[in-house]
C-alpha cells in the first residue's frame, strides 16, 4: 500500500508538472486536435477552385466545350488570356494552370491526326497541381471522345466488373489520414512526455530530491508511465471521438473502448521508450535528435502509410518487434473494419509482451542513471 501510495502521488506531481509547461500542452492540444484536422485534409482528393487561364487559339465547338468542362467547385471559370499573360501569370501565382488550344485543333482532331494541348501547372502549389494535372488530362480526353462520337454515350463492355467498396466505400482519403494520425501522435507524443518528464526533473535539480526521498526507480517510473500515458489517452479519445467523428464526420465502425484498451497496451511499451531515452539524452534537444531517428521509421514502416505486404519481407519481420507495427493492425482492424477482441487478441498479446521486455529495459537504464 505504501509503494501503490508513492506511484499515485508521484504521478499527481507529474500531473502539476505539465499543467505548469504551456509550450507541451500547446503541443498536445494542436497534435489532438488541428494536427488531426490538417492530415486529413490537407491533400485534397481533387481539385477546389483553382484557377485556369486559356488561350483559345481554335475558337471551335470543340474547344469551347473543353473550356465549359471546367466548373465549380473544382475549377474557377476559365479566364481567357494571350501569350504574354502565361508566364506572368504563373509567376505571379494568378493561374495555377493555364491551357492552350493550338489552332485547326477541331480539324486535325476530325482529320484524324493527333493534335497537342499545353497544359502549364504551377508545381508550387502542389495540394492543387497534383491532383488537378489529372483531373484537366480526364476533361480533355473525356470531351474530345464525345465530340468525336457525336453523342455522350457509355461502351458496353463483354464482361461486367462489379467491385464493392468495404468499410470506405467512395475512397475517401481522410478517413485513412485522420485515423493514422491519432495512432501517429499517441506514439509520439507518449515517448515525447515521459522523456521530457524526466529529463524536466535533472534539469530542475528535483531528481535529487526524490533521491533521498522513500521511493524507489521502480515508483518512479510507473508513476510517469501512467500519469503521462492517462493524459495521452486521455487526448486520444476526444480527438477520435469529437475530431474525427462530429468535425470530420468520419464514421467509426468499431468500438472505442477497445480501441483505448489497445492503446494503453502500446502506450505501455511506448512510454517505457520514452524512459529510456530520457535517461540516455541529457538534455531536451538531445532527445528531440533521439525521437527524430525513432518516429521516423516507425511511422512510415509500421504500415500505417503503406501496407507492410509491400515492404520486403526482412523489414516486416524486424518491425514485428516494434509496437507501432501491431497498433497499426490494432487499430485500423478495430476503427475501420469493426474488430472485436477475438479478432485483435494476437495484437493486444504481442503489445503486453513488447512493453514488458521495453518496460524492464528502461527500468534497469533508470536504476543505472540514478545510480
Amino acid at each position: 500500500m505504501p509503494s501503490l501510495s508513492n506511484i499515485l502521488q508521484l504521478g499527481i506531481k507529474e500531473l502539476r508538472s505539465l499543467y505548469h509547461d504551456p509550450a507541451l500542452l500547446l503541443l498536445i492540444v494542436f497534435s489532438f486536435t488541428l494536427g488531426v484536422y490538417s492530415a486529413a485534409t490537407s491533400v485534397p482528393e481533387s481539385p477546389h477552385r483553382a484557377t485556369i487561364g486559356v488561350i483559345d487559339e481554335d475558337q471551335s465547338q470543340v474547344s469551347t466545350r473543353i473550356i465549359n468542362a471546367f466548373q465549380m467547385p473544382y475549377f474557377l471559370k476559365p479566364i481567357a488570356i494571350d501569350y504574354a499573360q502565361i508566364d506572368h501569370g504563373m509567376d505571379a501565382g494568378v493561374y495555377t494552370f493555364t491551357l492552350n488550344i493550338p489552332p485547326r485543333f477541331q480539324q486535325d482532331l476530325l482529320a484524324g491526326r493527333h493534335p497537342t494541348v499545353q497544359v502549364n501547372v504551377d508545381a508550387t502549389q502542389i495540394s492543387q497541381a497534383f491532383t488537378g494535372a489529372g483531373h484537366i488530362q480526364q476533361i480533355i480526353g473525356s470531351e474530345v471522345g464525345e465530340f468525336l462520337k457525336r453523342y455522350r454515350s457509355v461502351d458496353a463492355e463483354e464482361v461486367t466488373q462489379v467491385v464493392h467498396m468495404a468499410f470506405n466505400p467512395n475512397l475517401v482519403s481522410s478517413w485513412f489520414g485522420a485515423i493514422n494520425e491519432v495512432v501517429n501522435q499517441i506514439t509520439m507524443l507518449s515517448i515525447i512526455l515521459t522523456g521530457a518528464a524526466l529529463i524536466r526533473e535533472r534539469e530542475h535539480g528535483t531528481i535529487e530530491h526524490l533521491l533521498v526521498m522513500p521511493v524507489t526507480p521502480f515508483e518512479i517510473m510507473v508513476a510517469k508511465v501512467w500519469s503521462m500515458g492517462l493524459v495521452v489517452l486521455v487526448a486520444a479519445a476526444f480527438s477520435v471521438r469529437f475530431i474525427i467523428e462530429q468535425w470530420l464526420q468520419i464514421p467509426i465502425n468499431g468500438s472505442l473502448t477497445l480501441f483505448l484498451v489497445g492503446g494503453a497496451l502500446h502506450l505501455f511499451a511506448t512510454t517505457s521508450i520514452g524512459i529510456f531515452f530520457g535517461t540516455v539524452a541529457r538534455s531536451m534537444p538531445q532527445l528531440g535528435l533521439l525521437i527524430i531517428l525513432t518516429l521516423i521509421p516507425l511511422q512510415i514502416l509500421s504500415g500505417g502509410m503503406t501496407p507492410r505486404e509491400s515492404m520486403p519481407e526482412a523489414v516486416q519481420k524486424i518491425m514485428l518487434i516494434a509496437p507501432t507495427t501491431h497498433f497499426v493492425e490494432l487499430s485500423q482492424a478495430i476503427l475501420f473494419r469493426g474488430a472485436s477482441m477475438s479478432i485483435v487478441w494476437p495484437q493486444m498479446l504481442a503489445l503486453t509482451a513488447i512493453g514488458s521486455v521495453f518496460f524492464f529495459v528502461a527500468l534497469s537504464r533508470l536504476r543505472k542513471s540514478l545510480n
